[in-house]
């Protein structure tokens, strides 16, 4: 058995023509097709938006902010399936179909457990009443669609949540909405730097724990208990992903609810709830195969410990930020740097840097695209609208 600075694992790494890959695993895929609906629905939504301000039609608009809110809840559940389950998809600790209905579940669940993130969240911006705020709201989620269906494509493991913010943003500029600019950076920018490198240093320091205390066990072995442990860390996962990401959406729900005068902005409908939940849940199990196939073999040659390393840190940084911060933080950047921490302990060229260059810049770029994409859209439909 190898010590943590001989640069060997604790299990062996497979080959490169060693078993199926996860796109030929993966028995559930979501065609072109389905992406073409959804942008047609998106497309419909922000037409239907804008004959709403032309008849002064309230209620129907801030049904269609819900709407347009939900599916973007999809697209996170879909996004971020990876999340939860690409480490343990690619080491085999879990089939492609049971892990995602265990992330789905667990989703579900984690979506019902606070909503302290989704109050930070209906915080961001001040949008004018009535129609006018539901226009910004509106234009925001769409920004935030739209990047997620980019990165999706290119199979670039980038932030959803920052994409839903720099998207209100974005729309709260070009609105001249009154920007919380102390939130933003307290809450958002701050946390988007300290979580990654926290779930880095945290990953590495976990994984020279497991190194050493399994120093003199059976590499076999060691990897056989490690993929039963990787059920419950990325069960663990997949339960922060709830908790985090869906309140996000139920912030934005909160944000129209409250500029249209249906709520106070100081609770979080039940309705609400539920619904941002299985949407996110559906999403999930929905699953995201490219995404999927980046964070369990492009990053790095994942076996069971530094799957559950990452995992459990990934976990730890999620609950910490969400009930003792009330931070929005990516779940996205977390894991990817969790993996890349647990990686690097085997050594730093373990890492392959080239394509984690590539997601460093999807996070750099996503919230000024979002918010560019969600100004846009809050030209065309007010343009049209007014």
């Amino acid at each position: 058995m190898s010590t943590p600075g001989d640069g060997s694992t604790l299990v062996r790494e497979p080959s490169a023509g060693e078993g199926a890959t996860l796109g030929e695993q993966a028995t559930r895929r979501v065609s072109g097709r389905a992406w073409l609906l959804l942008l047609a629905g998106v497309a419909l939504v922000t037409a239907a938006g804008a004959v709403g301000l032309r008849s002064d039609a309230q209620a129907a608009v801030l049904v269609l902010v819900v709407v347009v809110s939900l599916v973007f809840d999809y697209t996170n559940g879909f996004h971020d399936a990876a999340n939860a389950i690409a480490t343990a998809v690619s080491t085999r600790a879990l089939t492609p179909r049971v892990a995602l209905l265990m992330a789905a579940v667990m989703n579900m669940l984690g979506a019902l457990l606070g909503v302290e993130v989704a109050k930070t969240i209906s915080e961001v911006i001040t949008p004018p009443d009535d129609l006018h705020g539901l226009t910004v709201i509106a234009a925001g989620v769409l920004g935030a669609i739209t990047w997620n269906l980019i990165t999706w494509y290119f199979g670039l493991p980038s932030s959803s949540s920052h994409a839903l913010i720099g998207g209100v943003v974005g729309a709260g500029i070009a609105s001249a909405s009154t920007v919380n600019w102390s939130s933003v950076v307290d809450k958002v920018a701050i946390p988007m730097v300290v979580s990654p490198v926290v779930g880095f240093l945290l990953a590495y320091l976990v994984m020279i724990a497991i190194l050493w205390i399994f120093r003199h066990a059976h590499p076999g072995r060691v990897g056989r208990r490690f993929r039963i442990a990787q059920t419950l860390s990325a069960a663990s996962l997949a339960l922060g992903h709830g908790l985090q990401d869906a309140q996000k959406t139920m912030g934005i729900i909160v944000l129209a609810l409250v500029v249209t005068d249906h709520s106070d902005g100081n609770s979080v409908p039940t309705w609400v709830i539920v619904s941002c939940a299985g949407a996110l849940s559906l999403g999930t199990y929905a699953g995201g195969w490219r995404i999927m196939r980046t964070l369990g073999r492009k990053v790095i040659e994942v076996d069971p410990p530094k799957g559950f390393a990452a995992e459990a840190t990934a976990s730890v940084v999620l609950y910490v930020t969400a009930y003792f911060w009330h931070a929005p933080i990516s779940t996205t950047h977390t894991i990817t740097s969790a993996i890349m921490g647990a990686g690097a302990t085997k050594r730093l060229s373990a890492v392959r840097w080239g394509m984690a260059g590539n997601i460093v810049l999807a996070w750099v770029l996503t919230m000024p695209a979002a918010a560019a994409v969600a100004a846009l859209v809050y030209g065309i439909v007010h343009f049209f609208g007014a």
